[in-house]
Formats: structure tokens, sequence, C-alpha cells
């Protein structure tokens, strides 16, 4: 997937900036066939870079690089009249010869990434061709997960509902803490055997696992 490239209107562009300040649904593009030859050239190029591809926006590459004739890529793009404001929903990026995306989708994708690893799930099914789908709800530290309790008619969870998932919690943790110990047991017995001279060691550890598996 070549970052910065899409269409709008058919027409090729480069994109500069993904969202305009206070106004998200507007972009500001470069129409790149539009350019002289020189500056083309040297356009893609910079796109295709390894520093292009990794810009996160394309207009801070422009901004600290210069073209072949001393002139400052930004700077001239901007004078001359070649950057573009146009609607989000009009830019479709390039993902790949299969498949496409909106700018205001891939926007929207972008700005949710930091929310988890959901997100960049969607990046990589955009590279493949798939079709985007709606993330389910995140859920909160202490929430009862929706395969452990049965969803409320009215969807209010009651204190029991809430009781009983944390009773199942529960009955999971213990058993998770029962399969640690027989672990646990097995790896001193192997260990004595391979080494009886740490036996006496081991008693005090087994006891104080036996302590407290007993308080639990």
């Amino acid at each position: 997937m070549l970052k910065h490239v899409g269409k709008h209107n058919d027409k090729k562009v480069v994109l500069l900036f993904r969202e305009v300040p206070n106004e998200s649904h507007m972009c500001l593009v470069v129409y790149s066939d539009l350019l002289p030859r020189k500056y083309h050239d040297e356009i893609m190029s910079l796109v295709e870079s390894r520093a292009g591809q990794d810009a996160t926006s394309f207009s801070d590459l422009l901004h600290r690089t210069s073209f072949n004739d001393g002139n400052n890529c930004l700077l001239t793009l901007h004078k001359s009249g070649w950057i573009k404001k146009v609607r989000t929903d009009q830019v479709r990026m390039i993902a790949n010869q299969r498949s496409s995306i909106l700018l205001n989708e891939l926007n929207k994708i972008l700005n949710e990434m930091e929310a988890g690893d959901a997100a960049k799930k969607q990046i990589e099914d955009i590279k493949r061709g798939a079709k985007v789908k709606s993330e389910a709800p995140i859920r909160e530290v202490g929430m009862p997960t929706t395969s452990s309790i049965s969803a409320p008619v009215d969807g209010v969870l009651s204190d029991a509902d809430l009781a009983k998932d944390r009773l199942n919690q529960a009955e999971r943790m213990r058993a998770d803490a029962a399969r640690l110990l027989t672990e646990a047991e097995n790896l001193t017995n192997e260990a004595m055997q391979l080494d009886p001279t740490i036996k006496n060691d081991n008693k005090s550890t087994k006891k104080k696992a036996a302590t407290k598996a007993k308080k639990d």
C-alpha cells in the first residue's frame, strides 16, 4: 500500500493534509498530473521514498524539503496555487490494485487507532481488500463479559446478574489456581529428582503454597 496517493473525480492526487484544521470534512491535495514535469517527478519520488512512506503527514516532509532548483517544496506548491481543498468523502485513497477506501472512512479509522489494536486490524483488512466492519464496544475493566451472563431485556443489569458474574469469575480463578499449584508440584518433584540436595529448601516453599491455597 502506497501512502499519500489517491483519486479525486478520477484525477490522481497526492494527499498533503488529510484533515483541514476546524474542517475535518475537508483535506488538501495536489493534482499530480497537473504539475510541471520537473516538479511532478520530484514529488512522486519523494512520495515513494522511505521518508515519504514513513511520514504521517506528507506536508511535514514537503515543509522540510527543497526541490532541485532550491525552492521549498511546500511553499512552491502553495505560491503556485497547486494546493486544492476538497471534501474527504470525495477522495478515494488507493490501498492496492484490488481495493481502495474513501478518505473520510480512513480518517475515522486512523483517528481511532489509539483506542486499541482493533482499529489497527481494520487497516490490515483494508490492505487485503476486506470490508471494514464496525467495532464492538470496548469493555471497561470490571464490567461483565457478554459470554458470562445473559443480556437483560431492559438493558439494565441487576445486582443478581452482577453477583452471578462475580461468582463465575471466582470459580475460574480457583480452577486456574488449582492448575498452577499442580504444575508447581510437578516441577518441584522433577527438580528434586534432578538434584536431591534442594529437597529441604523446597519443603518450605511447598508449605507456603499449601498454606496460601488453604486460605484461598
